[in-house]
């Protein structure tokens, strides 16, 4: 029986179709790096926080289809930090961390396995060349690493290794693997945009990437995830 990863999380993960191309989220550019019995039921949504998502019913959606042995990535920071926005807010030490033990609680009563993913970071870099740490996700990766070791939940921090990818990359290179795009590229977005948040095809791809090999230093079951040829 194939192994079914269901991940729960916001735009940076999303499953895009052509009505947004060429913008692409984690969710799909993982599947280049997975075990060839490994399949992906995507559930990140546009916008959303842990406590939209939930309050949305998207965890009971999950919750109603995993499997024993199934694997529940969850993904959220972006979304939760809106602070003027009740709809989505949560703070950090509190309501955030609330929520995310939902998540697991989901996970471990279907037994299934819960894994904390980080947010990427933000492509806002300051003249020195480093990214700006006040376009950053403030407490929200502290905040889900602590959790995680309290409940013993695999962790894998994408913030820092997205921020170190970034920081190699250098301003200039990285722009093309966020949606900033010039006025006539692409129809969807024919005016173009600046957008250092949201993804195109080869920056999924090279976060994914991230995730993978997140997934193989966490060794056991979760390196079984990844395919073999994968480093």
């Amino acid at each position: 029986m194939s192994s079914i990863i269901y991940w729960a999380g916001d735009s940076t993960v999303k499953t895009n179709d052509h009505t947004t191309y060429p913008q692409t989220g984690i969710g799909q550019g993982i599947g280049l790096y997975l075990a060839k019995d490994v399949l992906v039921k995507n559930h990140a949504e546009n916008g959303r926080s842990t406590k939209s998502f939930i309050d949305e019913s998207r965890l009971a959606a999950i919750y109603n289809d995993l499997r024993e042995g199934d694997f529940l990535f969850i993904q959220f920071g972006h979304n939760d930090s809106k602070s003027k926005d009740p709809e989505r807010y949560t703070e950090p030490f509190g309501t955030y961390q609330e929520n995310l033990e939902k998540f697991v609680n989901v996970a471990r009563n279907r037994k299934a396995h819960p894994v904390f993913i980080s947010s990427i970071c933000r492509r806002w870099f300051l003249e020195d060349g480093s990214l700006d740490p006040d376009k950053m996700h403030g407490d929200y990766p502290a905040a889900m690493k602590a959790l995680a070791e309290q409940l013993e939940v695999p962790y894998i921090d994408l913030t820092a290794s997205s921020k170190k990818l970034l920081e190699s990359w250098g301003a200039k290179a990285s722009e093309s693997h966020f949606m900033n795009l010039e006025a006539g590229m692409y129809p969807n977005y024919p005016e173009g945009q600046v957008d250092n948040t949201h993804l195109t095809y080869s920056g999924a791809v090279a976060f994914a990437a991230l995730v993978a090999k997140g997934l193989k230093d966490l060794g056991g079951i979760y390196s079984e995830l990844i395919s073999n040829t994968v480093k």
